[in-house]
């Protein structure tokens, strides 16, 4: 860890500037949580909505104390297993977070990272860092420093490049300001995971794309983690999957549009496309959801204009990977 650039970039966010940095989830574009500026500054350089509210990232858990209003002991429960790690929680508010930070909700989402130099980043920044994905919003999240340039250069003040994230996929979310635990987001801190802890949770099935409701976290409402080509999603029997997706390449392949594929280590040579991306072995769920990013940002790199990709289980890991692919293709899956 670079401790000197780390002290420079927290003095940057401590001035109102921002600074994208790695966690182990994704890059994160990091500004001071507690200035509404700051906070600003974030959705101008993402271009993203104001009302998608913020997570706020400490370093420590003593701090949470200062910017809720209570903290429940299930919280107790689940920092204790999963902090620092890739879990949001969801609390009423403090007075001191401002309304610019959390979408304008009286809820404030927060996380601790694991991540070595992203903790003492938020600690040389003062301790509460808002934090997104460090990218273009709609655009898929960024896994190495490489792809934060590509959509942030100019945008912010400083990059700290700290090479390939870890997990791969944002934190999971869960809301507990309501009388059961609700998951407003799956990642990496799984349902069955979060179950063993709580006893049970409920999943919300309202956060989907189209959804009109003001978003309770960050994700909820508007398209996300989408490459510049058309995706579509296809479900059903290997076989099938393979000689229907087949089809589909040799008509684009006639009308001269580049293709690509998002498969795994068992089927990949098997298809025709101009690009196959394989996440990995399809009983390693890890490995898949690391690489999924990074093959959509590999597709725009190649200038892939059609993409289909094959469906993955949900339940566990699984679950996080297809809510990522469901938003990128715009909800659009073919079952055969």
């Amino acid at each position: 860890m670079d401790r000197q650039g780390v002290a420079q970039a927290g003095e940057i966010i401590k001035a109102g500037g921002l600074v994208a940095f790695p966690t182990e989830t994704v890059y994160g574009l990091g500004g001071d949580a507690l200035n509404p500026y700051s906070s600003q500054k974030i959705y101008a350089a993402k271009g993203r909505p104001s009302d998608n509210p913020l997570i706020v990232h400490i370093a420590e858990f003593e701090a949470l104390s200062r910017i809720v209003r209570e903290i429940p002991p299930t919280a107790v429960e689940l920092a204790r297993r999963y902090w620092p790690g890739p879990l949001t929680m969801i609390f009423y508010k403090a007075d001191c977070v401002p309304l610019a930070t959390t979408g304008g909700l009286d809820t404030v989402a927060v996380r601790m990272p694991s991540h070595q130099t992203a903790r003492a980043l938020i600690a040389a920044a003062g301790g509460y860092v808002a934090a997104p994905s460090a990218n273009r919003s709609g655009r898929p999240s960024p896994t190495s420093a490489r792809y934060v340039i590509e959509d942030l250069d100019g945008r912010v003040d400083m990059i700290v490049d700290g090479g390939e994230t870890d997990i791969g996929l944002e934190s999971t979310i869960i809301d507990l300001t309501l009388d059961k635990p609700v998951i407003l987001r799956p990642g990496y801190i799984t349902e069955e995971m979060l179950e063993e802890v709580l006893g049970s949770v409920d999943v919300d099935t309202a956060a989907v794309e189209n959804s009109h409701k003001a978003p309770r976290a960050p994700g909820m409402k508007y398209r996300h983690y989408a490459p510049k080509g058309s995706l579509t999603i296809v479900e059903g029997e290997e076989e099938q999957v393979m000689a229907f997706v087949n089809r589909q390449l040799s008509f684009y392949r006639e009308k001269g549009s580049k293709s690509g594929v998002i498969a795994t280590d068992e089927t990949a040579k098997r298809y025709q496309a101009d690009s196959v991306k394989s996440l990995g072995k399809r009983q390693d769920e890890q490995q898949i959801a690391r690489h999924l990013f990074r093959a959509l940002r590999e597709f725009d790199d190649e200038g892939v204009e059609v993409i289909f990709a094959e469906g993955f289980r949900q339940g566990g890991i699984g679950t996080a990977v297809m809510n990522r692919l469901l938003k990128a293709a715009g909800h659009h899956v073919i079952k055969l």
